[in-house]
């Protein structure tokens, strides 16, 4: 039976290729995270808390949806920083390795002669902090990849090879 040890060293190993450097994310977008970890759950309990207090008027239940609030905003902050640090990418002689997750861990290894189309998206609060996400569209409707928070150098230059690769590996079929 393997031990506790030699189990915990196999699991990284399922998330690391062997040989390469990640590359990681840009800082911004764990400001961008954080922002939102502050500013969203407040907006979205806000409601009911004034709701309930309005039509009940028992200011405790609205201080306890607020509590909830709070709790929501604390635990998403302490995740922030793992989830950001869990983000990587290697860009590998055949295919792209994507990994990131903190609790269910997801490695994605997408060939460059699969890949159909390469997006770079970027919404209002991404351009608002200077970040872009790269998409990846594959042969198969169930599988694809994405890449958030980057730059927007990176983002372009990351497009173009990608474009470049799966062109030059498509034509080999």
């Amino acid at each position: 039976m393997d031990s506790p040890r030699s189990l915990s060293f196999a699991m990284e190993e399922l998330f690391a290729p062997p040989a390469y450097e990640w590359k990681r994310l840009s800082p911004k977008y764990r400001s961008m995270r954080i922002l939102t970890s502050l500013i969203i759950p407040p907006i979205i309990f806000s409601i009911p808390a004034v709701i309930v207090g309005v039509a009940s008027g028992k200011w405790w239940i609205s201080a306890l949806i607020w509590a909830v609030a709070v709790v929501i905003v604390i635990i998403r902050l302490a995740f922030v920083t793992r989830s950001w640090r869990s983000w990587g990418y290697v860009e590998r002689e055949d295919d792209l390795y994507i990994t990131h997750g903190v609790m269910f861990r997801s490695l994605i290894a997408v060939p460059y002669g699969r890949m159909q189309l390469v997006e770079v998206e970027s919404g209002p609060l991404e351009r608002a902090f200077g970040l872009a996400s790269v998409a990846l569209k594959t042969a198969s409707p169930e599988t694809g990849a994405r890449i958030p928070g980057l730059a927007p150098d990176e983002a372009i230059r990351l497009r173009d090879r990608l474009t470049e690769l799966g062109e030059a590996h498509a034509s080999g079929l």
